[in-house]
C-alpha cells in the first residue's frame, strides 16, 4: 500500500468520525465504530483500531454524551497520527486505559 492509499483511507476514516452523531446513542454508534475498527485493521492503522475498540468498550459500559465526544476526539487523533505502528498503538491504548479508569 502506498502513501496515497494510506492518505485516502485516513481521510475516509476522518470523515466517518466527523459524521458520527455522538448524541445518537449506542445503538447507532456501535456499528459505525465497528466499521471504523474493521477498516483500520484492514489497512494496518493500529492506533485507530485500538481506540475504536476501546471506545466501543466504553459505550458498552454506559459512557454517553460529552465523554463519548472526547473519545471521538482521541479517535480522530489516532487517525491523524503520523505513526501507525505497535508502539504508537500502545501509547493510544494507555490513553484509553486512563479514560476507561476515570
Amino acid at each position: 500500500m502506498n502513501d496515497m492509499d494510506i492518505l485516502a483511507i485516513k481521510a475516509h476514516l476522518a470523515r466517518r468520525i466527523a459524521a458520527i452523531d455522538w448524541r445518537a446513542g449506542p445503538a447507532r454508534l456501535a456499528p459505525e465504530l465497528d466499521g471504523i475498527r474493521v477498516a483500520a485493521e484492514q489497512h494496518r492503522l493500529l492506533p485507530v483500531a485500538t481506540v475504536a475498540q476501546s471506545l466501543g468498550t466504553a459505550i458498552g459500559r454506559g459512557e454517553r454524551g460529552v465523554l463519548v465526544h472526547d473519545w471521538l476526539g482521541l479517535l480522530g487523533e489516532a487517525v491523524a497520527s503520523g505513526a501507525q505502528d505497535e508502539a504508537t498503538s500502545r501509547a493510544f491504548a494507555a490513553a484509553c486505559a486512563v479514560r476507561l479508569a476515570a
